[in-house]
Order: C-alpha cells, then sequence, then structure tokens
C-alpha cells in the first residue's frame, strides 16, 4: 500500500533544514508531548492497579471474605453456626472470633488498638501474618498472657519480645472503689509486619480463650470469619448462608468489598479521574502534531505540485503527509511506552534515590496505607493506552493530509 518513495519523500519533509527548520522543532515538540502522555498514562496507571492489587490482597490477608455479626454483642452459638456454614459449598474454611477496640498502654506510650481475639490454628490461615512474623513466634498466641503485635505498634510503644504492656478495654468491672476498665498486663510474644501501615499500627491477635475472659465473652464470640474457596463464588456463598440465618434475626454479614468500600470505591473514581485527565496531554500533543502538519504542508505546497505534475497521484500525497503525522504518533507512543514500563516496573528504586537526593519522604505510609510505592502493569492497559495513543495521532493527520492531497498544482505553479 505505501511505497518506498512515499516513505523517502515523508522522512525527508521530516527533517530539519534551515528554511523549514521550525516546522521540524514543532514536530519534536508534539512527538516529545505524546511521548511523555503515554509514559506518564502507563506509570500512573501501573501505581493505582498496585495500591489495589495490595490493598486487596492485604486486606483479604488479614481479614475474611465474608464475616457474620450479630447486632447484639455477642454469638452465643457459634459453634453451631460455624459447623454448618463450613459445610456449605465454595466454602473453604471457618472461625469464630472476637473483636474489639482496646487502649494500648506502655511505660513509654498509650495509643489506641485493635483486638482479634483468635485461636492458633485459625490465625495459621491467615498467610499475610504467618509469613511476616518478623520477631517471635506464631506459637506464642497458645500462651494466655501472650499477644502478637504489628511492627508499627512496636516501633511506637518501644516495645520488643518478652516486653510487657497493658491492654484496657472499654468494659468495666465494678470494685469497691467504683466502675473501672478492665485492664489486663500482657507479654509481647511475636510482632508482624504485613506491610500496611494502618493494620501494623493497630492490630493486636490474642488467644481466643483468654479474650473471651478479658471482655467476659464467656462461651461465645463477636464475628464468624469465612473464607470461600474462590473470591468470585461469594454471591453463592451468600444465598446459601441466607438460610442458616433465618433463625437467627440478629445475625447479619458483610463481604470484604462492603467493609471496605470507601477504599476500593475511591480507588475506582481516582483511576478513572487520572486516566481522563492525562488522556488530555496526549490531546494536546495531538493538536500540536495538527499545526505542525498544517505548516508542513503550506511550506511543501511547491514540492506537492511538482510532485502532481511529475504524475504522483492524490492517493499517494495523501500517504505521504500520513506517514509524516502518524510517525510522530508512532514512535512518541512507542518511546513513551519503553519509558513507562521501565519506570513502573523500577519505581520503588527511582523512590529511593529521589528521596536519597532531596532528603524529603515522597511516599508516607501513614498517608497512603501501604509501607511500599506498589505498581502493577497490566497488559490491557498497555493495550488500550497504546492504541488510544496511535489512534489519536493519527486522526490528527487526517486533515493536514486530505489538504495536502487536494492542492491545485495550477495555482501553486502559475505565478512561478
Amino acid at each position: 500500500m505505501f511505497s518506498k518513495l512515499e516513505f523517502l519523500i515523508a522522512w525527508r519533509y521530516l527533517r530539519s533544514k534551515r528554511k523549514e527548520g521550525f516546522i521540524s522543532i514543532t514536530a519534536i515538540f508534539s512527538f516529545i508531548g505524546i511521548m511523555i502522555g503515554v509514559a506518564t498514562l502507563i506509570i500512573v496507571m501501573s501505581v493505582m492497579n498496585g495500591f489495589r492489587f495490595e490493598l486487596v490482597s492485604r486486606i483479604i490477608g488479614i481479614n475474611s471474605h465474608l464475616t457474620v455479626y450479630s447486632q447484639e454483642v455477642d454469638i452465643l452459638n457459634h459453634r453451631n453456626l460455624t459447623d454448618t456454614i463450613s459445610k456449605l459449598n465454595q466454602v473453604e474454611y471457618v472461625n469464630p472470633l472476637i473483636e474489639k477496640h482496646v487502649m494500648l498502654s506502655s511505660k513509654n506510650n498509650n495509643k489506641g488498638g485493635f483486638v482479634k481475639g483468635i485461636k492458633l490454628k485459625d490465625l495459621k490461615h491467615k498467610k499475610l501474618i504467618t509469613d511476616n512474623i518478623v520477631a517471635g513466634e506464631i506459637e506464642s498466641i497458645n500462651n494466655k498472657n501472650a499477644v502478637i503485635i504489628g511492627v508499627n505498634i512496636a516501633k511506637s510503644m518501644n516495645l520488643n519480645i518478652g516486653d510487657k504492656f497493658k491492654i484496657i478495654s472499654a468494659d468495666t468491672s465494678e470494685t469497691i472503689l467504683g466502675t473501672i476498665p478492665r485492664i489486663k498486663t500482657y507479654e509481647v510474644g511475636g510482632i508482624f509486619d504485613s506491610g500496611m501501615f494502618e493494620y501494623d499500627s493497630t492490630t493486636v491477635f490474642m488467644n481466643f480463650e483468654m479474650a473471651q475472659i478479658h471482655f467476659r465473652l464467656k462461651g461465645s464470640a463477636t464475628a464468624i470469619e469465612i473464607f470461600a474457596q474462590d473470591i468470585n463464588q461469594l454471591e453463592e456463598i451468600k444465598d446459601n448462608i441466607y438460610p442458616v440465618l433465618i433463625g437467627n434475626p440478629n445475625l447479619y454479614f458483610n463481604d470484604w468489598q462492603q467493609a471496605n468500600a470507601s477504599f476500593i470505591d475511591a480507588l475506582k473514581v481516582e483511576r478513572t479521574a487520572m486516566f481522563l485527565i492525562l488522556t488530555l496531554i496526549i490531546l494536546v500533543a495531538a493538536f500540536n502534531v495538527i499545526s505542525s502538519m498544517i505548516m508542513l504542508v503550506n511550506d511543501k505546497k511547491k514540492n506537492i505540485a511538482l510532485l502532481r505534475t511529475l504524475g504522483m497521484t492524490k492517493s499517494a500525497i495523501l500517504r505521504i503527509f500520513l506517514i509524516c503525522g502518524s510517525s510522530i504518533g508512532f514512535f512518541g507512543t512507542a518511546l513513551g511506552l519503553i519509558i513507562g514500563t521501565s519506570f513502573a516496573s523500577n519505581i520503588n528504586e527511582i523512590k529511593l534515590w529521589l528521596e536519597s537526593i532531596t532528603d524529603v519522604s515522597l511516599f508516607n505510609p501513614a498517608i497512603y496505607f501501604l509501607s511500599n510505592l506498589p505498581a502493577k502493569i497490566f497488559m490491557s492497559d498497555i493495550i488500550l493506552i497504546t492504541s488510544m495513543s496511535l489512534s489519536i495521532s493519527f486522526l490528527a493527520t487526517i486533515y493536514p493530509a486530505f489538504k495536502a492531497s487536494k492542492s491545485n498544482p495550477a495555482d501553486v505553479l502559475r505565478y512561478e
């Protein structure tokens, strides 16, 4: 379809010469604009994908896929419910849990915390915890006076393995001095680092039986965790659980998406908004392509007229300028693709290098919930961004190329 002569002429038109140097500079800026737009889109989309992937994997790594709660204080018949639910289709594992907000107190600091009372065999199913014990042992939770805490709790309260601290609950006890909160001293038996700042700063895992005693929940639990064989089959599991809960009107359940809806929705909105905003960079570059190509056509009117008189067809002229404009879009997109994927693949190393130069924290885990800057490149995003950039670039060349093909050689050469 495209001949070697057409490519040769298009390449000569794009090369900078003294007379049309400004046109070539405009084309270069168009090329840079497309390159930056594509690279930025790939980097931002990769980071947004990484945020979602890491956030979801860590949420599910600590919490269950589906959780049954009671509108009352506790679930008295949790053993029967656990046995019944565990036999349902698509259910992989079920365990009782005690969840309570508490105050953590040591010699150095006081802070809020969130206690999860759980049995050792159930805790071992949470691979994000068991695979990331940085000090102590997971088995220490069998000791009723030992707990496992997040790494940020340990840092902020200056706690190490074997150190003691107090857990103060909102539950009260009646004494001769009046009503006082329940306070008990525990020993640090293990420290975990899940990589999610919020969990590492608040979560304390406690022996299930000890949690029942501490929070006065003898023989009961506050929640039942349900793990699915396939996370995409939650709706089927919900349908199977409804009949089980009919006889327990005080019970209801939340899945992981409902419990973290604010995070998930915010990421979706941000991802869409950033994609639309950054696409404007490519659109601006496309308008630069249009303007540079129109200037090139006006500058090459005599050349076009001579080519037409030598027998070149209108379609050949059209293809020459389509090649000129599309080349800017193609090479800009290709280089942007290389830069974007390379940057996204090494984003943490680049972040550390920039922080070492500027001495400024560029990614505060207290704000972004994750300890590292995540990036995950999806092929679907690469295809979408590349095809969009190439399409916009191609569309931007149609009008100038069509204008060049319609040039009348008689009108141009009449006064030459």
